[in-house]
């Protein structure tokens, strides 16, 4: 962003207030306002410039965040084998045999002897 001028804020707000009605002319309540935007606009600027650098620090922090997510979840490649295709995923609804035929096998459930309570 662009800089901001200490006596460019000042002529902003003397003709903005001049468009209002209010004329400053020199006297001690003009040199309080001219060093209170000289204040103002150093301030701004100092902002501008701390939200740019804390801005590339983001960035630059951000982008190694995503380097150690993406080294973390890659693919790993097996040992021996060259890189290549994923295998291809069976299709649905193929199963081994012994895991249909467990499925269709209910175990009757069990009763639960209890203790009798004694009066």
């Amino acid at each position: 962003m662009k800089r901001i001028d200490k006596e460019e804020l000042y002529q902003h707000l003397s003709g903005f207030l001049k468009d209002k009605g209010i004329e400053l002319t020199e006297g001690s309540y003009a040199v309080g306002i001219k060093k209170s935007c000289s204040f103002l606009a150093d301030a701004i600027n100092l902002s501008q410039q701390g939200l740019e650098r804390a801005k590339t620090e983001v960035d630059k922090n951000v982008s190694k965040l995503r380097q150690a997510i993406h080294e973390k979840t890659a693919p790993r490649p097996a040992a021996g084998k060259p890189p290549g295709p994923a295998p291809a995923p069976p299709p649905v609804g193929a199963s081994a045999p012994k895991e249909r035929a467990a499925a269709g096998k209910r175990r009757p459930r069990r009763k639960v002897k209890r203790a009798r309570r004694r009066a």
